[in-house]
């Protein structure tokens, strides 16, 4: 069942113009993709269907997801098995009302199991230049080392992907948080920096605070992938929100990996609240089950967020993104145009039901 059928407000969210900066490309592979991937490159999976597929997608914490996260990668072997992917996010992320997209890759989840980095890089790439041309949808690639191998991985992987530079805009380090500090990627970030990449990370999902500030401080991070346990430390909050520098929290990730207990304890709207650039994305949604639109309406569903402050998180987006300024203006003109709209022709959406038990179907 759909979330247009639980919430009146789910056109508004779906509508509404937004960016999505934390998203992993392995972590929309459907379940559905993965059964015909398997198929065609004659793997073999450990589930008869996609439906026994989805019932073993209940985490305990990060790691039980990785595990499962990593065991799905192994259908991906051509470039286009990473084109059909990417493409499929994509236009899964426009229906969603997403004008842009800053999207992550694990070269290193492929590279590791034979597949050549060229494969990878290319088959993702021409599906963003396919979305644009479809979609009128731009793009940017954001390549991440896998934190629990070893940092001489990393440096190999980022010499790989000198050749291709110009086609992605940042690096960033994600997997497993505890016990893989950012200190022990030090090296191979500043060889990132020195060759022209933009750097995020990973930080403060289920590490603590400090690890926040070691993105920041050691690796010059333009922005933070999570950093919810920012709000353990007060300093932080107030530095985050001087330089306005942006986090990219994932609601239904968060939950659904234990990192809070449900929604409504959820610390996005204290954030926000702050002052904070808090921006809502979906980071693995076809595993969560939970697209970015989903993201937004579960956090108006149970921390209130008005429509006002959803178009202000839209804006964030946009803000926190890496588009040029005149690419942002353009953004920014978008969704003032589409507010003006939602007042003229409507009012601006107030308050809406949610069937309990069916959103519990959903998710």
């Amino acid at each position: 069942m759909s979330f247009e059928h639980l919430y009146e407000n789910f056109h508004f969210i779906k509508t509404l113009p937004k960016a999505e900066l934390h998203v992993h490309l392995e972590g929309t592979l459907e379940p559905e993709m993965m059964f015909e991937l398997a198929q065609r490159n004659r793997v073999t999976l450990p589930y008869k269907t996609h439906r026994e597929t989805i019932q073993a997608y209940q985490f305990s914490n990060l790691q039980s997801f990785l595990d499962l996260y990593y065991q799905g990668t192994n259908v991906l072997l051509k470039k286009q098995d990473f084109y059909d992917l990417t493409y499929a996010y994509l236009k899964r992320a426009h229906a969603d009302g997403v004008c842009h997209a800053e999207v992550f890759f694990d070269p290193q989840a492929h590279t590791g199991r034979g597949v050549d980095f060229e494969t990878v890089f290319e088959g993702t790439y021409t599906a963003l230049e396919q979305a644009k041309k479809d979609f009128k949808m731009s793009s940017y690639l954001i390549m991440c080392f896998l934190r629990h191998l070893p940092e001489s991985d990393a440096i190999a992987t980022l010499k790989q992907a000198i050749p291709y530079k110009k086609y992605i805009k940042a690096v960033g380090l994600d997997s497993t948080e505890i016990g893989n500090p950012i200190q022990k990627f030090n090296r191979v970030f500043n060889m990132a920096l020195e060759q022209g990449f933009l750097t995020v990370a990973h930080a403060g999902e289920e590490g603590s605070h400090q690890n926040i500030w070691d993105a920041l401080n050691m690796i010059q991070a333009s922005r933070v992938d999570h950093g919810v346990r920012c709000l353990d430390d007060d300093l932080l909050v107030a530095e985050l929100v001087e330089k306005q520098i942006p986090l990219t929290v994932c609601p239904v990730s968060n939950v659904k990996l234990k990192v809070f207990n449900d929604y409504a304890t959820h610390n996005i709207k204290e954030m926000f609240q702050k002052g904070v650039c808090v921006t809502i994305n979906s980071d693995d949604p076809a595993y969560f089950r939970a697209y970015i639109a989903e993201n937004y309406a579960l956090c108006q569903k149970y921390l209130d967020f008005t429509n006002h402050d959803l178009v202000q998180i839209a804006k964030n987006s946009f803000a926190a993104s890496f588009l040029p300024e005149v690419e942002k203006q353009k953004n920014y003109d978008k969704l003032l145009e589409f507010s003006q709209e939602q007042y003229t022709n409507n009012g601006l959406p107030g308050s809406y039901r949610v069937k309990e038990q069916e959103i519990i179907k959903v998710l």
